[in-house]
Order: C-alpha cells, then sequence, then structure tokens
C-alpha cells in the first residue's frame, strides 16, 4: 500500500465512535499517539495546547463528577456556547445530521428520556476507558485556539492510524470547572473532550456515519 493510499484510509476511516469496550488501550500505545500528536502545526510553533489524559481510577471520578454536575445545573463554559454562531446553512446540516443520528437510534423527538440518558452516556464518555481534555490558553485567543482544533485533528487521525476509536466531545466543555477541580488543573480554557478506546462492533450507535457534503458545497478553485 502506498503512503498516499495509507493517508487516505485513515482520514476517510476516522470516525466519531459512541459505544467502547471496557478494555483498555496499552499504556504504550496510548504514549506513542500523543507522541505522534504533538507533531501538529501551530502559529510560530507556539504549540498552545495543554493536554489532560484520563485512565483509571481517575477517569471514574471526573465521570462520576461530570454526571452529579449536569444533574444538578452546575454548567461552566469556557468558551460560550449560542445558538446565534450557526449561520443558516449550518443549522439545515446540523437538523439533516440530528434526523440522521436519532432516526437510526429510534429515537423521537419527545423522547426526553432516552435523550437524557444519552447525555449521561457522553458524560460518561460512552464508556470509553480513557479520555484526552485538550484546553487553550487562559486568553481564549481564536488563533491560539484554532491551534488546539489542528492539534486535536492531529491527534484523531493518530488515533485512527493506531487503530484507536475516539470520539470528541463538546459537551464535556460545559462542565469546565468540574473537569478542573477533579483533575487538579489550574488555568487553561477547556475546548473539548476526546474519548477514546476500542469501539464496540456490535453497537447499533457506531454504524451511524455522518454524511459530508460535496466538495463544491464548501470549497472554491481560484485560477484567473
Amino acid at each position: 500500500m502506498t503512503t498516499t493510499s495509507t493517508v487516505e484510509q485513515v482520514i476517510r476511516g476516522r470516525r466519531a465512535t459512541r459505544a467502547f469496550r471496557s478494555d483498555a488501550v496499552p499504556a504504550e500505545t496510548i504514549e506513542a499517539i500523543f507522541d505522534l500528536a504533538r507533531n501538529a502545526p501551530s502559529n510560530s510553533n507556539t504549540q498552545p495546547w495543554r493536554v489532560e489524559v484520563v485512565s483509571g481510577a481517575a477517569r471514574e471520578r471526573v465521570a462520576d463528577a461530570l454526571v452529579a454536575a449536569h444533574e444538578a445545573g452546575r454548567r461552566t463554559v469556557d468558551f460560550p456556547y449560542r445558538e446565534d454562531i450557526f449561520e443558516p446553512v449550518h443549522q439545515q446540516r446540523r437538523r439533516a445530521w440530528g434526523a440522521e443520528f436519532y432516526g437510526a437510534l429510534g429515537v423521537g423527538r419527545g423522547d426526553t428520556d432516552t435523550i437524557a440518558d444519552l447525555d449521561r452516556r457522553s458524560l460518561r464518555f460512552y464508556e470509553a476507558p480513557h479520555v484526552a481534555f485538550l484546553f487553550a490558553p487562559d486568553s481564549g485567543d481564536p488563533r491560539l485556539t484554532a491551534d488546539v482544533g489542528m492539534y486535536a485533528q492531529t491527534l484523531l487521525l493518530a488515533m485512527t492510524a493506531y487503530g484507536i476509536a475516539s470520539c470528541p466531545q463538546a459537551l464535556l466543555s460545559f462542565y469546565a470547572d468540574t473537569v478542573r477541580e477533579t483533575l487538579g488543573v489550574t488555568g487553561g480554557k477547556l475546548l473539548f473532550g476526546v474519548a477514546f478506546g476500542y469501539a464496540d462492533p456490535t453497537a447499533t450507535v457506531n454504524t451511524v456515519v455522518a454524511s459530508r457534503e460535496p466538495l463544491a458545497g464548501t470549497t472554491r478553485f481560484h485560477t484567473l
């Protein structure tokens, strides 16, 4: 297999996994993945990301704390989330994905109990044995935060290359103070978390694959 085809296979093969086996990833594999991800590009080589990788008993403490904060309504968001950040075309794509995702799981609009259960599963990292929390600098500068995004994509592709499934989770960032307090982290703004481990091949949720816009829908080529 050529280098080009291998890279393409990794990029096309990466997807969000929402059901994991309980098997832990070997420590040496985890270290190799994060060592590879640190080669991500950044503005002036500032490498502004800060990463907290959580496993074992620490993972259980964080999951319990997140569920408790969620049920108590203790939200603390470093990067405010508003519906008006999405343009109409983005809203259209969100609705299409929501219909596809919930439809595949047989979840209706009014099925609040099932949706609440999905939120709790998300806060427990979909039972993944590991989670990484990605922090941007305290300044929250958009350029530096974008660098953390580039690191995150590099990390996700590194995981895929090593046969490790992952799921980037924005919901985890809604409880930033809870994450910091539980892990003893000072400073940094929580951008999101990444659950990772081995995918459960029997789970229906893992058969749902998000569609992508045709190239012409997002990209223009200028030659004149």
